[in-house]
């Protein structure tokens, strides 16, 4: 390109740009960039906030994994071990029943030997008033979470 070729460019994109300047004020650009810098404070305010949580998350899991995965352990054993007396107790109760067939005349006590629930089967759907009470405990568990979050924000001054 030759220099008179270039200088015409510039002197076109300098104009095109002079007329963009008086297209917006200079307060609206000023009053946007002001908002652009609150709202990155927030957002990195925010962010702060959140990994302080997801730090102090980790802590608590790491903490109860043990203890969860231990009393997990425990109960599965525990089932085995009721389901194991269960059926011996079933057994006792035929072995009774071939022997003594007037034991157990009547079936009332089959209802009383095994009254566990099959936790197998799917459980029903809860009554309005148990969602009531579940939706009732998620709102206040989101209140104490959002208390603690305020006073987080003022203990540490992000």
């Amino acid at each position: 390109m030759e220099q008179s070729e270039k200088e015409s460019i510039m002197a076109a994109s300098g104009e095109a740009s002079r007329e963009f300047k008086t297209l917006v004020d200079a307060e609206d650009l000023d009053s946007l960039k002001q908002l652009q810098h609150l709202i990155l404070g927030r957002l990195q305010d925010s962010n702060a906030v959140l990994s302080h949580f997801n730090e102090y998350s980790e802590n608590c899991f790491a903490e109860f994994s043990g203890d969860i995965s231990r009393n997990t352990r425990l109960l599965k054993s525990m089932k085995s071990d009721l389901d194991y007396v269960f059926q011996k107790l079933r057994s006792m109760k035929s072995k009774i029943s071939a022997t003594y067939p007037d034991a157990f005349a009547d079936d009332s006590t089959t209802d009383i030997i095994d009254r566990r629930p099959d936790l197998e089967m799917p459980k029903e759907r809860p009554s309005i008033s148990q969602r009531e009470r579940c939706r009732k405990l998620g709102q206040v568990v989101e209140e104490r979470r959002q208390d603690k979050m305020g006073e987080a924000k003022k203990d540490h001054h992000f």
